[in-house]
């Protein structure tokens, strides 16, 4: 099965984001835009991959009230981003508002995730915010309730990807970030892994953004994570 690898634009404004993408491969099909860049830019930064025709990843991670979050994903599905997030720990009646406005605004094309346990976050960053569980189990109950409020699919570390596989059956998305080839540093992300171990482990999407962006040779880059998502 293609696993589609996802170039995350972690850069600080539009004029980043153009000599980027003219540095990467034109056969890169999916991009995601996160906090950084919206905040900086607004939805006018989605503009540029949209007239490329990129398919694009709006990494939000909405967290709210129902009624907020409903009104957020409203507006976010007009941008015609095919896929959003916000946070599995907002609750059933969030997610459940958050589907209700992407299915209701008509926008079939955007999937939403939501958000399990960040990477950067371990047992010790658990614990120390009341959360007594494992990052694997929270992961796993966070992406049974996301997909119970009829959320299209999560964003996971690719070391709870099999886990969660096996809790919410084949039809799932499951987007997996901190992919990292064994020669890359993992900078603050704490549980990493190589494209080969998330596609093996069940993901569908993958997340690649400094091992790529920071490289002196980003194409390069790119094809190596690539050549061992193939192998």
């Amino acid at each position: 099965m293609h696993t589609p690898v996802i170039v995350a634009l972690d850069v600080p404004d539009r004029p980043s984001l153009a000599a980027t993408v003219e540095r990467l491969p034109p056969a890169i099909s999916w991009y995601k835009v996160g906090l950084e860049l919206f905040c900086a830019e607004g939805p006018g930064v989605l503009e540029p991959l949209q007239t490329l025709g990129k398919n694009i990843f709006l990494d939000l991670k909405l967290h709210d009230i129902p009624r907020t979050v409903e009104r957020a994903v409203s507006a976010a599905a007009r941008h015609r981003v095919h896929l959003l997030t916000l946070h599995a720990g907002g609750g059933k009646a969030m997610l459940e508002a958050a589907v209700q406005a992407a299915r209701a605004g008509g926008h079939a094309s955007t999937k939403l995730l939501a958000v399990t346990v960040l990477t950067s976050l371990d047992t010790s960053d658990l614990q120390a915010v009341g959360v007594a569980r494992s990052p694997r189990d929270q992961a796993v109950a966070l992406a049974v309730l996301a997909r119970e409020a009829g959320v299209d699919g999560v964003v996971c570390s690719l070391h709870e990807a099999s886990a969660i596989r096996a809790a919410v059956g084949p039809d799932a998305l499951i987007v997996t970030p901190g992919i990292r080839l064994p020669s890359n540093t993992i900078g603050d992300q704490k549980r990493v892994g190589t494209p080969r171990d998330a596609r093996d482990a069940g993901a569908t999407h993958l997340v690649v953004g400094r091992p790529i962006l920071e490289a002196d040779d980003p194409a390069a880059a790119y094809a190596a994570i690539m050549a061992d998502l193939a192998s």
